[in-house]
């Protein structure tokens, strides 16, 4: 009885198909992590009062920005906790650990009490809820930066690890697509009275069904490599701030060029409906459909600049990034202030998002080259997560800030600058492509053409 045949094509297909399943799984999860994490900023204006008396609409924002920035403050911790447990215990296991986490503190913001029913009480189990949020989303950026880069061929990785923003940013729409129905469906309201809590009950049930599909994911080869017992007689070693020390010039390259595109995304994000409808003058309806459009063309964006990045380099893309962060922040910003219109702010948002694109797509793969397989998650987490903590979650409580003190423009300049530092790092930097993230990298399997030069010198990576 003859066996059946076994083609030469077989294993490829194999292998791909594998590849497929990890990148899906790994971006359905992030999709529901920043899912969570942005409900926050786009029902904002619906509950801020709810937890914060006053009637200055500014000020209630300013409180619920502030405690939006808290969350942030938690990520380097989280970074760290979750980055050294994917680093010692594998990709696989953080993600799980992650979106635990997650689905804990939506559904603590969704039963909340208001001022009105137990005072300040209600605002202390929100700041609790974001800080554990932040916990969670430290480390859910570095295991799926870190996962989404691996699993994918070398050849690919920009690709690849593009998804993370495609989810992240689906994540968003996600959550500004339940904002426009229920806008459409409720009265505001009634929005703010109790429907801004029912996308908070949605994240949380969404993150169970994610929980039981990242049990299934397999884990990366990279990893299964490193804690093989041929590499594994460093164990003690992998994930931890004496190893990441080691890496002391990469973590300070994470750091300097994630801080202009982490300021720029969130104000051209988070901070944008608010900007629309506070400076513009647009109405909320109108503002939610403008950023719901602009998000969703940005991620389809994502892809192709990063199968651009596999082919032509990721510094290229990075330095058109900052250069056009630096020169247009102030152009685009000031003519958004003055849109009148669906159209016309439609149109400003997308020239600011292609921008920004230059960054989203590639600069989970960026961090991920830079580091070794031992120390990748906790490398790419902790530098990132504290940038973030800075600038990133900052950004919109600046925005305000400089907003109520009657100097709004000069929130334009520090996104400008903020571009600037990270447009230095750019030019400064090696291009990480065809680093290899494996021994098996190293030795020369999956060499891209052409590559050699460049994969000679990030054989390092993977040592």
């Amino acid at each position: 009885m003859s066996s059946p045949a076994v083609t030469p094509e077989s294993p490829h297909r194999e292998e791909r198909a594998r590849r497929r399943l990890a990148l899906i799984g790994g971006s359905l999860g992030n999709l529901v992590e920043w899912y969570d994490w942005f409900v926050y900023a786009s029902f904002a204006i619906y509950f801020a009062d709810s937890f914060f008396p006053g009637d200055n609409p500014t000020t209630q924002l300013l409180n619920t920005a502030g405690i939006f920035a808290v969350g942030f403050l938690m990520r380097p911790v989280g970074g760290w906790i979750l980055g050294r447990a994917a680093d010692r215990h594998g990709r696989k296991s953080a993600l799980t650990l992650t979106v635990t986490m997650m689905s804990v503190a939506a559904l603590m913001i969704a039963v909340a009490p208001t001022y009105g029913q137990a005072g300040y009480a209600g605002a202390l189990v929100l700041l609790l809820a974001r800080l554990l949020q932040g916990l969670s989303i430290g480390g859910e950026y570095a295991a799926s930066a870190t996962y989404l880069t691996e699993a994918s061929a070398r050849d690919r990785r920009g690709l690849g690890s593009s998804f993370q923003y495609v989810s992240m940013t689906c994540g968003q729409l996600l959550g500004l697509g339940i904002l426009i129905t229920m806008q459409h469906t409720l009265t505001a309201a009634q929005l703010s009275s109790w429907g801004w809590r029912i996308p908070f009950v949605l994240g949380a049930l969404f993150a169970v069904v994610v929980f039981w599909l990242r049990r299934r994911l397999q884990e990366t080869d990279a990893f299964t490599e490193e804690s093989s017992e041929e590499g594994a007689h460093d164990a003690s070693a992998r994930g931890s701030l004496k190893a990441l020390w080691q890496h002391r010039r990469q973590a300070g390259l994470v750091m300097a060029l994630t801080l202009g595109g982490t300021v720029a995304y969130y104000t051209y994000t988070t901070y944008l409906t608010k900007y629309l409808v506070g400076s513009a003058g647009l109405p909320k309806t109108t503002a939610t459909l403008v950023s719901f459009t602009a998000l969703a063309l940005f991620a389809v964006l994502q892809p192709f600049a990063g199968m651009l990045s596999d082919r032509i380099g990721r510094r290229p893309l990075l330095i058109t990034f900052a250069v056009g962060c630096t020169l247009g922040t102030y152009p685009i910003m000031t003519a958004l202030g003055s849109a009148d219109s669906y159209g016309s702010a439609l149109g400003l948002s997308l020239l600011a998002l292609v921008i920004v694109t230059g960054y989203t797509s590639i600069n989970a793969a960026v961090k991920a080259e830079l580091f070794p397989t031992r120390v990748r998650a906790l490398g790419v987490a902790l530098p990132y997560a504290i940038a973030n903590a800075l600038f990133g979650g900052t950004a919109e409580y600046v925005a305000l800030w400089f907003k109520s003190g009657g100097h709004e423009k000069m929130f334009f300049w520090y996104v400008s600058g903020c571009a600037l530092v990270s447009l230095v790092t750019y030019v400064l930097m090696p291009d990480t492509r065809d680093a290899a993230l494996s021994r098996a990298e190293a030795a020369g399997a999956g060499t891209p053409a052409g590559g050699s030069a460049s994969a000679k010198a990030g054989a390092g990576a993977a040592r």
